[in-house]
């Protein structure tokens, strides 16, 4: 055994929960000793759990393969083998929050990637480059659950980290007024084109609960930590709409944005190219170099030449120019399964250890 910290993934058969056991193969820090899903997995190989459910490109890694999978409700003999785990269930959303909380009160930091927590006011949402200091509100929370080490630490929604870094990196402008229309791969939904043939050649302009999710997230994002709660902020008003696009993985953003003080578009391309979070100074393992990379070219990002860039981790952005309805509009894009989900966890995990909210037991 190293000593990398162990970590148990629960909803590890899914496809998120697949992705997190693709990107924690050979993670410096952290080592998957435990993986957990609903009864009809448990007791199998974590091999023979996924057979014929595989859904992602390369094969299931080695480490992994013999690992018995543990029923996800047995949340007392998950713990006792992991110093936190990464959390990625398809449950309804209160059975989500009790799983949680039941997990962190064993003493057990939850890493989730699921949205059932999102506005409890004393979980922190975090997109690490941008308000890591969100996590000073876990003491709140870790004395409302009675527990000294356990907590539970949430990712947003995938489709806003397409656009709201752009935003943040602009904030000292003031954005007042933002309309974002999102283009969202396939994976969001958990599918690949083989599960789900109607989306061939087909566009749908509906995604449940995405527009309010894409409104209101990221004002909790850059809201502040009052009395041991997140408050939201009321700016930038935000609009949006949903689409669903026939591509595997990736979500693109059309921005257009209004600034009580204007910036000069060369100041808005300084900015990005300049912006770097706690994450980048801190060296951690998952940590894009360039946390925005602005194209020049008229025909980029383009969702599959550039979804991948800093190995999925970084936000691609492009064709910034003035409006004649707004100041400014662009383009922006993230990999939805990478920075959006399973990555992003995994960079809040890295975060949470380096500040010391993570520990051995």
């Amino acid at each position: 055994m190293t000593n990398k910290l162990r970590v148990g993934i629960v909803g590890g058969t899914g496809m998120v929960g697949q992705r997190f056991v693709q990107l924690l193969d050979q993670h410096p820090w952290f080592e998957v000793t435990a993986i957990a899903a609903s009864s009809s997995s448990a007791g199998k190989t974590y091999e023979e759990a996924v057979k014929g459910r595989w859904k992602l490109s390369g094969s299931i890694p080695d480490g992994v393969k013999q690992i018995v999978v543990q029923d996800a409700s047995q949340v007392e003999e998950v713990s006792a083998h992991v110093d936190f785990v990464f959390c990625a269930v398809d449950m309804k959303k209160d059975e989500i929050k009790a799983l949680e909380e039941a997990y962190a009160r064993t003493g057990t930091p939850v890493v989730s990637n699921n949205s059932a927590h999102r506005w409890t006011p004393d979980v922190p949402m975090v997109i690490p480059e941008i308000n890591p200091s969100h996590l000073e509100v876990i003491a709140a929370q870790r004395k409302r659950l009675g527990t000294s080490k356990g907590f539970i630490a949430v990712k947003p929604n995938c489709s806003i980290q397409s656009y709201v870094p752009a935003l943040h990196a602009l904030l000292d402008f003031k954005p007042t007024q933002v309309v974002a229309s999102t283009y969202q791969a396939i994976s969001g939904a958990g599918k690949n084109f083989t599960d789900w043939p109607d989306m061939l050649d087909n566009v749908i302009p509906y995604i449940g609960g995405e527009e309010e999710k894409s409104e209101q997230e990221p004002l909790r994002i850059w809201g502040s930590v009052e009395n041991g709660e997140i408050v939201k902020a009321s700016a930038p008003h935000i609009t949006t709409q949903c689409i669903r696009v026939p591509v595997t993985d990736g979500h693109l953003a059309t921005v257009f944005a209004s600034f009580e003080n204007k910036p000069a578009k060369e100041e808005i391309l300084a900015r990005w190219k300049a912006y770097q979070g706690r994450p980048q100074e801190l060296g951690l393992p998952s940590a894009p170099k360039q946390f925005i990379t602005y194209f020049e070219e008229e025909n980029r990002p383009q969702t599959k030449l550039d979804r991948d860039i800093e190995n999925g981790m970084g936000v691609s952005v492009g064709r910034l120019r003035e409006d004649s309805l707004y100041d400014y509009k662009f383009v922006g894009l993230s990999h939805n399964t990478l920075r959006g989900a399973a990555g992003g966890a995994v960079l809040i995990a890295e975060l949470l250890k380096a500040e010391g909210y993570i520990q051995a037991k």
